[in-house]
């Protein structure tokens, strides 16, 4: 059976103007944060040691390790914690509705009996403490009037809440059960983050107003600030304590991370402004930070995660990225190392090594949305929603001699003729456009509602489905096609078309979730009854023996089918990607690259016993 060999994670979701948060397991050094409906655990020494929990019914928006280690506690934008194992799948062990809207921030009590969630309550309550195994309420959290972005127990006896919001309120709570004590008003914007140093005796907030804050951790007193000599620019989202509680660690809407030493009184003096490598562009604001032994780590609105040595803040960070949004497509680059392309809707081309995992983001002059994208030894070929399809060598990660090629109407599929180079077809919703070597041969109406189509490898020959579940065959001739057959089987429109390496097949596929092998020659079905999802078909890919045909679908699931036996005698890949599957290639033989709507990409090995 299939195995899974390897994950390329997606990145944590972020949001302009707003701070996110990460955490950490300090015995395993393994970080959590969110994308869509997953929660993502990642091993900050091995970024390929991935797991995803993905069984949040809304985008989950923080995760948090209880303080054994053994329990993670996610939230989601419906206001549910769910609470899991942190080993044997991930089992479920309760599950709560806190609030009534968005949460923001958890965190779990010293003891890891209680959780307190902040957040948007619609009007109702922004803040709850429960206890973890019954939900039974340990308190009244009165004192906001608007959403509380954070929350933070205090790690020692005797217990204390705070929490801070858009009200621009630092509010300390005493308990259990907890009551409110008193409100700060030292901030004049919204206070983004707040946190305990890990002996308890102070915290920390910081704030859209640029200011960092110290108070004593058992009173709730002011004690001092972070001085403005070396302080951010910009709004400060995030903060977190070194684990000897003696720095801090802030980044900033300034595209800088700062690490700042903490007297015992409670002031803050600017040691070090840690330099993230980055184009300088909005992507490489700051919202996100967590320092966890020796690492440092900072997130940016882009995605990237930089990870600094505590213990050698000038060494250049290791830089880990990847997709935010859904993976459309993959191709993998002849050659060795294998590389993998993988290109995301929002103009993201990303490069990923096998074995290695994320090697760079490709960097074009046009950041174009993809509809989509092919690539092949050099040259990389992306269309969007500007009716115009780009063409552009492909060298070290850059993209040069980028060229727009103007069709004249809103592509839907393109295909190009590997063996014959310059020819490609590219489709629209009633024809089809014929390029080559750069130029618009000829532009042919169909009279039907085309939905995909591919051309065969050697030129000759273009297969191109319709709305109405057809593939019309053409021959390809110069600059003209002639329809040699129309072939009925499908029942639904087609979703996708591509031909065997071999050239002595062709596989199609249609929303109605139906596969079918066509045998090149006679025209004839090779290959029936490929009736086995249970959602349209997304993608199709061949083996490079052309012995193999996988198939992806909404349905979660990766298909693979062996040309010559039954299809019933198929692999099944169960829960591949959640959302759906939107993207495969074949690294070899025995190994499937598949992408989808979860943003991550992931390989698997078809030999596995």
């Amino acid at each position: 059976m299939p195995a899974l060999s390897e994950t390329y994670a997606c990145v944590p979701s972020t949001e302009r103007g707003r701070g996110i948060l990460i955490s950490g397991d300090p015995k395993s050094d393994s970080v959590l944060y969110t994308n869509g409906r997953s929660v993502v655990i990642l091993d900050l020494n091995n970024p390929l040691n991935v797991s995803i929990y993905g069984e949040h019914a809304y985008p989950a928006t923080v995760a948090r390790y209880s303080p054994n280690g053994e329990w993670i506690a996610s939230a989601d934008v419906s206001g549910t914690v769910r609470i899991w194992g942190t080993h044997n799948d991930h089992v479920l062990k309760k599950e709560f509705k806190v609030l009534s809207g968005r949460i923001d921030d958890l965190q779990w009590s010293p003891d890891g009996m209680r959780i307190v969630a902040s957040g948007d309550g619609k009007g109702k309550s922004l803040v709850r403490a429960f206890m973890w195994d019954s939900g039974t309420n340990v308190g009244e959290f009165d004192g906001h009037s608007r959403r509380v972005l954070s929350c933070a127990f205090k790690p020692t006896r005797p217990f204390r809440i705070v929490t801070c919001g858009e009200d621009f309120l630092v509010n300390f709570y005493e308990g259990p059960p907890f009551k409110f004590k008193l409100s700060c008003r030292d901030h004049s914007n919204f206070v983004n983050c707040v946190r305990f140093a890990p002996d308890g005796s102070k915290f920390i907030s910081v704030s859209s107003d640029k200011k960092g804050i110290l108070y004593d951790g058992k009173t709730g007193e002011k004690i001092g600030e972070l001085s403005s000599d070396g302080g951010h620019k910009g709004s400060i989202y995030a903060v977190s304590w070194s684990p000897d509680g003696k720095q801090v660690l802030t980044v900033s809407a300034d595209k800088s991370a700062k690490v700042w030493d903490i007297s015992e009184d409670g002031n803050g003096t600017f040691k070090k402004t840690l330099d993230c490598p980055g184009s300088g562009g909005v992507d490489d604001m700051l919202v996100g930070c967590l320092w966890q032994n020796d690492h440092i780590v900072t997130v940016s609105l882009g995605g990237t995660i930089s990870i600094f040595s505590a213990s050698d803040l000038d060494k250049t960070p290791v830089q880990l990225s990847g997709h935010m949004k859904n993976v459309s497509s993959v191709a993998v680059l002849k050659g060795s190392p294998q590389y993998i392309l993988s290109s995301s809707y929002d103009g993201l081309i990303c490069k990923w090594m096998q074995g290695r995992g994320f090697c760079g983001k490709v960097q074009r002059k046009q950041n174009s949305q993809i509809k989509c994208f092919t690539a092949h030894d050099e040259e990389i070929m992306t269309s969007g929603f500007d009716n115009k399809l780009w063409r552009a060598s492909f060298k070290d990660d850059q993209c040069t001699d980028e060229e727009a090629i103007d069709i004249g109407h809103q592509p839907n599929d393109l295909s190009r003729a590997l063996l014959s180079p310059g020819l490609v077809i590219v489709t629209f919703d009633s024809g089809v456009v014929l390029l080559r070597g750069g130029k618009v041969a000829s532009t042919v109406n169909l009279g039907f509602n085309v939905t995909a189509s591919a051309i065969a490898p050697d030129g000759t020959e273009a297969v191109i489905g319709g709305q109405d579940g057809k593939l019309h065959v053409y021959t390809v001739s110069g600059d003209t096609l002639t329809e040699e057959a129309v072939l009925e089987k499908h029942r639904g429109a087609i979703s996708v078309i591509r031909y065997s390496p071999d050239l002595s097949m062709f596989a199609s596929a249609d929303l109605n979730r139906e596969a079918v092998i066509w045998d090149r020659v006679s025209r004839e079905v090779k290959l029936k009854n490929m009736l086995y999802h249970t959602a349209r078909i997304n993608c199709v890919a061949w083996s490079p023996d052309s012995e193999k045909v996988a198939t992806g679908s909404l349905d979660t699931c990766v298909i693979v089918y062996e040309v010559e036996k039954p299809a019933s005698s198929r692999m099944t890949i169960k829960g591949a990607h959640l959302g759906g599957v939107y993207g495969l290639a074949f690294t070899d033989d025995s190994h499937v690259v598949s992408s989808g709507e979860d943003a991550c990409i992931r390989v698997w090995n078809l030999t596995s016993l």
